[in-house]
């Protein structure tokens, strides 16, 4: 194979790749809206009818959630639900965040409190509360985040229909937009994520859950040995350890879920760079044992993710050899002649507000407003690739480094500069 051979196989696959997953997910999403969401008529202004309304345990896990937690717990305690409890586990923090929920407590009866008293991470505060919940069924919520009022409704269809649901993740929406990154996370979380699970949903399995919102069985999560205190995301590999125990992990766009994300760089590089490692750690703990042909199912999400990392790997390379044709004459099939979009910079523009235009169909229903920030969709392949790209390379081998059974705890993230909720509890 020639170096010219080589060099055009290596930038097609760079150049399609994309492409090829956003039509990919385009496609899997109005089928999924056309054969199962269309005929939805709910709403998540309101709530489903259920044959019946098993206990439900709302699980908080907080570390230096000072700021934000009274909301937290306020809509937690506002689901519009007939048979709940919220407990609320403060996993050391040297904040007020332990003050704060002792107030909360004596105003919510349905709040309970835990106090660890160190940080142990963010999975042993979810393992605590598992272990003191009285409800075979789990809602988890970040301590930061404003559960919509139906929420656990929705979740629990899914649970009182299917007896092989394991999980069901629900719609994370952003709430905080005042800068172009938050507004670039807006139309990523409708116009990307929530096609990407559409689509996974309909060729067997998703790739994770959102740990902000996750609905659980217990008796499924005992089966599995609970969250892993070790792995980095502890979303993405319970995600994995159900759907490898066969049990059904489901996605609900009516429960939704109003979250703080990142607004500057740094805080955005360091939050996908531990989604980055998370998604390298569960490939190398499970990896190899989803080949065997009854774990078929999972193929497709593992395919994904192995030719994601391939794909992080050859842009770098793609890139690093115009830098080394910047400064060296280099061979004819090596030479990459610019990075500056050209013909197929308009290509992948139009994609992008494609997608976000199929999205904004789908997803219309569920929040008003997000159209606005439509024309901003244009700078996600700058932003948000390069970023992916490069947190991928950086944490593939910080992965293979790390020292197994390292205690993964809690870091305070960038929670954005200000925050938007879209609706009141």
């Amino acid at each position: 194979m020639d170096a010219l051979f080589f060099s055009n196989i290596v930038l097609d696959f760079v150049f399609y790749y994309p492409l090829f997953m956003a039509y990919l997910w385009i496609m899997g999403g109005v089928y999924y809206y056309w054969h199962w969401e269309r005929r939805d008529e709910g709403s998540p202004d309101e709530s489903p009818e259920l044959r019946e309304y098993p206990f439900v345990s709302i699980l908080i896990p907080c570390y230096n959630e000072e700021d934000t937690v009274r909301d937290t717990v306020a809509w937690a305690c506002a689901q519009r639900y007939p048979d709940y409890e919220v407990i609320a586990i403060n996993d050391g923090s040297p904040d007020r965040t332990g003050e704060i929920l002792e107030e909360l407590r004596s105003r919510f009866p349905r709040l309970r409190v835990i106090h660890h008293d160190s940080n142990q991470g963010k999975a042993m505060g979810l393992r605590t509360g598992a272990m003191a919940a009285r409800g075979e069924y789990l809602v988890c919520v970040d301590g930061d985040s404003l559960l919509a009022p139906h929420s656990t409704s929705w979740i629990m269809r899914h649970f009182v229909e299917g007896p092989r649901v394991g999980a069901v993740t629900g719609n994370p929406r952003i709430r905080n937009r005042s800068t172009l990154l938050g507004r670039l996370q807006v139309g990523e979380f409708s116009a990307i994520v929530g096609l990407i699970k559409r689509t996974q949903r309909i060729y067997g399995r998703v790739f994770t859950v959102s740990g902000v919102v996750t609905g659980i069985r217990r008796s499924a999560l005992h089966r599995v040995d609970y969250w892993s205190t070790d792995m980095v995301t502890e979303d993405i590999d319970i995600s994995w350890a159900l759907q490898r125990d066969h049990w059904d992990v489901r996605y609900e766009p009516n429960a939704l879920c109003w979250i703080l994300m990142p607004e500057t760089l740094k805080g955005l590089w360091r939050q996908r760079l531990r989604w980055a490692q998370g998604g390298v750690e569960v490939l190398l703990k499970y990896g190899s044992s989803l080949l065997r042909w009854r774990k078929r199912r999972m193929w497709g999400v593992l395919l994904e993710h192995v030719t994601s990392i391939f794909w992080a790997y050859m842009m770098t390379l793609t890139i690093l050899l115009w830098f080394l044709g910047l400064a060296f004459p280099m061979p004819e099939g090596l030479q990459v002649r610019t990075l500056l979009p050209e013909w197929y910079g308009v290509i992948l523009g139009f994609t992008c507000l494609l997608q976000f235009a199929v999205s904004l169909m789908i997803d219309g229903r569920y929040e008003k407003g997000v159209a606005r920030h439509y024309y901003w969709m244009i700078w996600y392949p700058i932003f948000f690739w390069l970023i992916n790209m490069a947190t991928t390379v950086v944490a593939f081998p910080k992965a293979l480094l790390k020292r197994r059974g390292t205690r993964a705890v809690w870091t305070s993230p960038d929670r954005g500069l200000r925050a938007e909720p879209a609706v009141e509890a």
